[in-house]
């Protein structure tokens, strides 16, 4: 026996040596690693612009609501193989420098765009007023969808190849329910929520939408829709009408229908599109012989002078006039909004904008600030924690409030104390309500031979536990926690907005809205982008001088590094990531870390369904 633990013994050793040995090797592997890395990044030239060069915007870049370092993070998309990211405020800037840089001839489109109808929006109102400087717009495409097509519509020139197709079929709201399997497998779900239209619960709870809830997305859809075919006819020869009846008939409009209709300039490959691409920039017109249905983002080497719409945004931000004092903050609030500390990429967490707000409160070089939010909201904890904060700057210093894809429930209640708000006709808003999702697996516990046995000092007690459903006192304490929540919130909007709380509760209840709806329900106060916003900010500031200086700052070098290499969301951006199934088992994978986010220590949100997509 004592032979037996000798051996066990050194096996153990040795096996604590061996996986010692393996992690100094690994981090010495890591180590090295960082170091080329560093090196690399360190000695990026900066982007040369040559004469009557084309501005690439591959509609495919990742344009964020977020600082991005003028000299671009080290880990971005680019070293995945994708396209870098840059923040909106840059990509719009980078657009209206273009229209007067002598050495940029046009603007090439490509790719399909992700981002949401908001952000497209002021993209699109960009390009639009870069067409007023003479400059042409080209694009190409094998082949047309809603949102590709809302971006391209705006070109001079959009050449579709033969082969294509372009999908026109309206928009659809689509919700996953999970409460049949739930109720299958033995998790029971209960709930307590105030505003009828608060729908966040539905997917646990039920197979279908409810009727307040249908009413509400099919409204919004509606409007959503409507911009869509206001904004897409607005440069081709085609009515919304008549768009509306190829959506009803038609779906998928092939190429030659799509020429006569004049929804599209051109049928041709992309050999015809290289040799306008060649005239413009002033090259030889040449076509080239391996080019045929090559498009310029699948091509190695771009056969013409060109500077891709990253990396020309960071040479402007790089030449920006920051010698001015007075400085305009540009907050950005972008994702969910949780209990939490410091910066967490797509999450808004409670203490690190608070203290990114009291800065800006406390810095006498700020003299305005814009808060930009693009949240679906979060905990309620969080969201009035926010909120606070953003009064009280309110109350010292002019606060422009720029409203992205979504500002809803929690993400409103952050928004509703800005000296004014500004949202874009599709920007989603509204949802003033709260719920509680209060989950147990006693059923599915108990089937697996699991059970619980306790004591308790009181009759409450037990209301956080998950070994069974909630009683009907229980209940009552939790309900009336959400209504006191919901009149809180009710309250924090009618001071926000001077108005009184019975016009808030006409347009509450959880309801959302489109942002024209938003400005005649008072929640909103016009319509307008991003630098529509840093513009009202300066006015009211009666500034005319300034620079802008874009918060929360970026995390070190070495902190995007870690997350880059080592962080949960590298899986995701990884090249081989391409297949349907995986995007959706990516998808769920999504769905359940939200719920790891919904860490608000009463478990009470203000948050919009984060199950329903619209497409």
């Amino acid at each position: 026996m004592r032979d037996f633990f000798k051996i066990a013994a050194a096996s153990a050793v040795g096996t604590l040596v061996g996986l010692f040995s393996l992690v100094l090797l690994l981090g010495i592997g890591a180590f090295g690693l960082v170091s080329v890395l560093l090196v690399s990044n360190s000695s990026e030239p900066e982007a040369e612009i040559e004469d009557r060069s084309v501005l690439v915007f591959d509609l495919s870049t990742d344009i964020v609501d977020g600082a991005i370092s003028a000299s671009g993070g080290l880990f971005d998309e680019s070293f995945y193989g994708g396209s870098p990211s840059i923040s909106l405020y840059d990509a719009l800037q980078a657009i209206d420098a273009a229209a007067e840089d002598d050495r940029i001839s046009g603007i090439y489109l490509t790719g399909t765009p992700t981002e949401g109808l908001a952000t497209l929006r002021e993209i699109r109102a960009a390009l639009k007023d870069f067409k007023a400087s003479g400059k042409p717009i080209l694009a190409y495409s094998t082949g047309l969808q809603e949102r590709d097509y809302y971006m391209s519509s705006v070109a001079d020139d959009l050449l579709l190849a033969p082969v294509g197709l372009l999908e026109i079929n309206g928009f659809r709201a689509e919700t996953q329910f999970l409460g049949n399997a739930l109720k299958k497998y033995g998790v029971g779900v209960q709930v307590v929520r105030a505003g009828r239209y608060k729908s966040a619960v539905e997917p646990f709870i039920r197979s279908q939408s409810s009727p307040e809830e249908k009413q509400q997305t099919e409204v919004l859809v509606t409007s959503l829709w409507q911009d869509y075919l206001d904004t897409v006819t607005d440069e081709r020869q085609v009515t919304p009408a008549q768009m509306q009846t190829f959506a009803d008939q038609v779906g998928l409009i092939e190429p030659e229908q799509a020429l006569e209709s004049g929804l599209v300039d051109r049928l041709g490959f992309y050999t015809e599109m290289l040799s306008e691409l060649k005239k413009l920039a002033g090259e030889a017109d040449e076509a080239s012989e391996d080019a045929s249905a090559e498009s310029w983002a699948e091509a190695d080497e771009p056969e013409f002078a060109n500077v891709t719409l990253s990396d020309y945004a960071r040479t402007v931000a790089r030449d920006r006039d920051f010698g001015e004092d007075d400085a305009i903050a540009l907050v950005y609030a972008q994702g969910d909004i949780i209990v939490g500390e410091g910066s967490i990429p797509g999450a808004i967490t409670s203490e690190g904008l608070s203290a990114t707000l009291r800065d800006m409160r406390e810095d006498d070089d700020i003299k305005a600030v814009v808060l930009r939010v693009n949240s679906p909201g979060g905990s309620a904890t969080a969201s009035e924690i926010i909120a606070d904060e953003v009064r009280l700057l309110a109350e010292e210093k002019p606060l422009i409030v720029s409203m992205g894809d979504y500002a809803a429930s929690g993400g409103y209640m952050i928004a509703a104390p800005g000296a004014k708000i500004l949202a874009s006709p599709t920007t989603i808003t509204g949802s003033i309500g709260v719920y509680g999702l209060l989950l147990n697996f006693q059923e599915i516990a108990n089937e697996n031979g699991i059970t619980w046995d306790g004591v308790k000092t009181a009759q409450l007690a037990g209301m956080q536990t998950v070994s069974r459903p909630k009683t009907e006192s229980e209940l009552k304490v939790q309900q009336d926690y959400v209504d006191t929540l919901y009149n809180r919130f009710t309250g924090i909007v009618a001071d926000g907005r001077g108005i009184s709380l019975e016009r808030v509760a006409q347009v509450a209840q959880g309801r959302v809205w489109a942002g024209e709806e938003a400005v005649r329900a008072n929640l909103v106060d016009q319509l307008g982008g991003l630098n529509d916003a840093i513009a009202l900010a300066a006015e009211t500031a009666e500034i005319e001088e300034f620079k802008v200086e874009e918060y929360p700052r970026l995390p070190s070098l070495e902190e995007q590094l870690l997350d880059s290499l080592f962080g949960a969301e590298m899986i995701t951006r990884l090249p081989w990531n391409k297949d349907p199934l995986t995007d959706q088992i990516l998808k769920l994978r999504e769905d359940f870390k939200l719920l790891e986010r919904l860490n608000d220590p009463s478990n009470m949100y203000m948050r919009l369904p984060f199950t329903t997509e619209i497409e």
